[in-house]
Parts: structure tokens; sequence; C-alpha cells
């Protein structure tokens, strides 16, 4: 057995396609070569697979785990003719618990050619586009940027997108203009309870209609009183959460305890490659039904933190199946804990946490829901509706292991009410306000923005965000909200002025600071895998789009350049 780092070779031009041997454009059509990316381990893999009649390959089951399998074969059959696809074997797994690779070991697969096809047009489209933008943008911006920043332009197909959700947010605030609104503020009174009630209308930005309204309510017989419309009180739940998938979890890391997209996945990579936790890149969010849920819980039972809470599921019948969720990646189960981890692990502070989040959030998953009574009030105030409610939480369920979310019964409890009752108006006003811009963006919302819209996988989020943070399109700074600090996420005055000048030039539905045409190639690369599309075909219309948007970039460079221009001259 011997090992690989990532991926041993990658795609490149040939030297004569270098960067001041031909325009950015013959890069769309260029030759490409297959370039050995680690000399180390290939050789070695060719030393090793000598001598064997077979080969089996242990990467991880994902497309890009695929496709180093597809590398590593490619290397072991230089010297071996004996190494084909024929003689390859492919084990299928998801965490390194012992029984569970055995499993692996004794139930092989082949290599899945249309994934490792998928893989091959991923890069190529990303090769040819990100080369040829690259230096195109590099070329037209030298002398514009002083310092170190003119050395490099680059262009990537996720990472621009990226860039444009972070930008449309900063435009959002900067251009934000205060409105102000009125409301009707009504509070009634019962048995010396105050109860405050919400205007149904919400607000209207006219302040003469709002007095006119609140005046004719005045003008009524007997307009200090109120009728109670309805009152209703139903059951509610707080559902236990699904499964968790590497989105989820590191929007939760982020929210949570304030955590990088990129240190999330580090220490849950660390943990599954110690055997703690299960392969932490998944978009599943549904648990296969013949897995032992009940026994992974079990291994829970001897922590001084959560292990009475694991007993009481197994012992005293609390145990639920997980909801299920819409999303499958076909190769790996939702994120769990394998074994129980103690103190003796010697794991990190961040670790620790992630470890933590992990078994709390499945066993949160496996629980039942937190269970509560809502109870509404509707009453009406001359020709007005108003309505108010309370919450009464009786069964706390998976909010007692999950303490990072919080459910509470309303503080103040409701008055006791009749439908038909008339009750006294304690105080009724016209109150204003402002609108707010919206807030400063997040890395948790960044991802979410991501995922929603398919830009970037669930491996390959974090790696985007932290592309454009070290290219200097992006920055982060630390704002107080009240007693408590948030990271969030702003455009440099480089990455504005780029995204700004791509939106002038006018792409249409080809644009590329927006998510469509990532979220195109990404859905016929699925189309791939499931062998609805060729490689071939994918390439020639992918390709196709960027060279239409390449032509039009050309053509209205000078808006890039002025676009630039205007955003340092509207900071000094």
């Amino acid at each position: 057995m011997t090992s690989v780092a990532g991926h041993i070779t990658n795609n490149d031009f040939p030297k004569e396609f270098g960067w001041n041997n031909c325009s950015p454009v013959a890069l769309f059509d260029a030759p490409t070569k297959i370039k050995v990316e680690n000399p180390l381990i290939a050789d070695n893999i060719t030393q090793e697979a000598q001598n064997c009649d077979a080969l089996m390959i242990w990467t991880d089951c994902d497309r890009e785990g695929e496709y180093i399998g597809w590398e590593v074969v490619e290397q072991a059959k230089k010297r071996n003719p004996r190494i084909t696809l024929e003689s390859t074997y492919r084990a299928r797994f998801s965490h390194l618990e012992r029984s569970h690779i055995l499993q692996a070991a004794r139930n092989p697969i082949r290599l899945d050619l249309k994934a490792i096809d998928a893989v091959k047009t991923r890069m190529e489209v990303d090769l040819r586009t990100g080369a040829c933008l690259t230096r195109f943008l590099t070329n037209l911006f030298k002398g514009v940027l002083g310092g170190e920043k003119s050395s490099m332009i680059s262009y990537g197909g996720c990472q621009f997108p990226t860039l444009g959700f972070v930008v449309d947010r900063y435009k959002r605030i900067k251009l934000f203009v205060k409105e102000p609104f009125w409301l009707i503020s009504l509070t009634f009174k019962k048995k010396q309870k105050q109860c405050p009630v919400t205007w149904e209308r919400g607000h209207l930005f006219d302040r003469l209609i709002t007095t006119c309204i609140y005046q004719n309510c005045l003008r009524m017989e007997d307009s200090e009183m109120a009728t109670i419309l309805s009152v209703a009180t139903k059951p509610t739940s707080n559902w236990a959460p699904l499964p968790l998938t590497t989105v989820e979890m590191q929007k939760d890391c982020g929210r949570f305890f304030k955590l990088t997209a990129k240190d999330t996945l580090a220490a849950a990579e660390t943990l599954y490659t110690r055997g703690f936790i299960s392969y932490p890149r998944t978009e599943t969010d549904t648990f296969p039904k013949a897995m032992d849920l009940k026994g992974l819980v079990g291994k829970q039972m001897e922590s001084a933190k959560w292990g009475s809470y694991a007993k009481s599921l197994v012992d005293d019948g609390r145990f639920r199946q997980p909801r299920q969720g819409k999303h499958s990646d076909e190769a790996h189960p939702p994120i769990h804990p394998i074994i129980f981890v103690g103190d003796s692990a010697n794991l990190t502070g961040v670790q620790k946490t992630v470890y933590e989040y992990v078994v709390r959030r499945f066993l949160a998953c496996c629980s039942p829901d937190a269970k509560g009574f809502r109870t509404t009030i509707r009453l009406q105030w001359g020709t007005e509706f108003f309505r108010t409610s309370g919450l009464v939480v009786k069964e706390n369920g998976y909010l007692e292991v999950f303490i990072y979310s919080k459910w509470k019964s309303s503080k103040n409890n409701l008055p006791e009410v009749e439908p038909g009752e008339r009750v006294k108006v304690q105080k009724a006003v016209i109150s204003s306000g402002m609108t707010e811009p919206p807030k400063k963006l997040t890395e948790t919302e960044l991802i979410a923005l991501m995922d929603a819209n398919g830009i970037g996988t669930d491996a390959t989020i974090a790696e985007h965000i932290e592309k454009i943070k070290a290219r200097n399109y992006v920055t982060t700074l630390k704002v107080s909200e009240g007693r408590s600090k948030r990271q969030v996420i702003v455009p440099t005055e480089l990455g504005y002025g780029l995204v700004e000048g791509f939106n002038r030039v006018g792409f249409n539905n080809i644009s590329l600071t927006k998510p469509f045409l990532r979220r195109s190639l990404e859905e016929e690369l699925k189309r791939i895998c499931e062998g609805q599309a060729t490689r071939q075909n994918v390439l020639v219309k992918s390709i196709t789009m960027y060279k239409e948007a390449f032509a039009l970039m050309s053509q209205q460079k000078r808006l890039l350049l002025d676009s630039y221009r205007e955003t340092i001259a509207a900071n000094s």
C-alpha cells in the first residue's frame, strides 16, 4: 500500500502557447498536455506497481477521488502492462471505522469512467478560461495598478461569481437610501397585564395616510376599547435538524463559533483521517436505512458532557430515525461521529469544537422534535386589525443536546381573553422609524449564497472564498453589534472595480460575475456523470459561451479600466 497527496498530474499548454507567445484568445483552442505535478509520487507509484497483478484504489469516493484513481492507474501501467482498468478495483467507503473498511475491501467496484470524464471536462474548461482571461486582465491592467498588486489579475470561474456576491451586497448597502415610515402602536390591558400588539398593515411610508387612519379610529364610538376577534392555541414544533452536510457544517461553525469555512474543513479533515468522524465532504442529508445509527449513538454514552443524553435516547426509547433530506451525492452518508473521543486524543481547540458540534448535531437529528403551544390573539380597534402571539414550550426535545439553538417560552404570558370580549386600550400612538440597509455580508451568508446558486461544491466552497481573499479582491473586517463582534467580508477597490467593469460590459446571461454560467457547467457535469451528456459536447458548449463573453469584453475593455479608476477616485 502507498499513498498520493491530491492530484498527481495537471493539464497545461505546450511551451509555444506560453504567456508571451500567443494572444489570450488562442488558448480557447490550443492543444493541451498532461503534466506530472508531483514527480516523486508519480515515480513511486510506477515503481511500486511493477510487480503487481492488480490495483486497488482507496481515494475519496467523490468525483475528484475517482479522477485521482484514474491518474494512479495511468502512472502504474507505465512499466506494467498487466495494470489496466479491468485489473483495477475501487473501494467504496465513507469513513475509517474498521468494520466499514473491511466491508469496502470485500466488495470492490470499478472506477466510474463517467465521473472521470466530468472532472476532465471541468479541468479543461477551467484551464482554458482561467488562463485566457487571466492573461487578458493582467495585460490590460498592467501599469494601472501600483505596487505588488500589479503582478497578476487572476480569473476563476467560481471565484468571480463569489466576488460578485460580495460586491452586490456591498453596493446594496452603499446605495441604500433610508426612508421614514409610520405605524400605529397599540397596547391593551386585562387585569393589570399589559399586552402590546402588532398592526397587521406593518407600516406605511405616508405619514398623512397613517395619521388619517389613526384619527378615524379615535373618532369612532368607544375608541378606548378594542374587540378580541379570535384566540387560537395550536400545537407547534421546532423540528430536529436534518443529517449534517458539509455546507451546513461550515455555516453553523461560522455562526456559532466564528470559524472560517477553511478552518472548519481543515479540522474536520483531521478528525476524519484519525477515524473520529465520517468523510466530511458530502452533500447527502439522508442516512441509509440499513445504517446502525443506534449503535453509533451508544458509542457516545462514555462522554461526561452528552453521555447521559445519548443513554436516554437508546435506553428510554427516545431515539428517532432522522428526517430524510432531499440531497444525496450517492457516495457518502451525512457527517457523523464514528467513535467517542476523550481528552486523551490530544485535539486542538478548534478540532475539539468541531468534533463536539458534529456529535451534538448527530444526536440532535436522532432526537424528538421540541414541542409546545403557540397562542395567537387577533383584535380590532376601530377600522384596524392587530395581532400578537406567545409561545409555551412543553418539551425541549433535541434542544437538550443541541445547545447552540434556543427556543424558549415567551417572557410575558398572554392575558386570558375570549373571542368577542372587549378590552381596554392602554396606549394607542403613532410611531415612526427608518428603513435600514442590509447588513454586511458574513462568510456564513456567502456560503449559503454559493450553495444556493451552484457555485463550487461542498468540498470547494471554502477554497474559493480563500482564493478571493488571497487575490486581494475582498478583505475581512470586524464590526461591532452591541456587545458582540462579527467578521464580515467586503470588496477591496480592486474587487469592486473589476465587478463593476464586468457589469458595465453587459454580458446578459453569460455574465462572468453572475452564477448562471458556472451553474450551467455544474449541471452539465452532472449530466455527464448520469450518462445524459458527453464530455465533448459539454466542452464545446461551455467554451463557446466563454468565447462570446471574451469577444464582448475585448471590444469594451476600456470600460474595465474606467470602472477601476472611478472606484479609486470615489474613495480618495
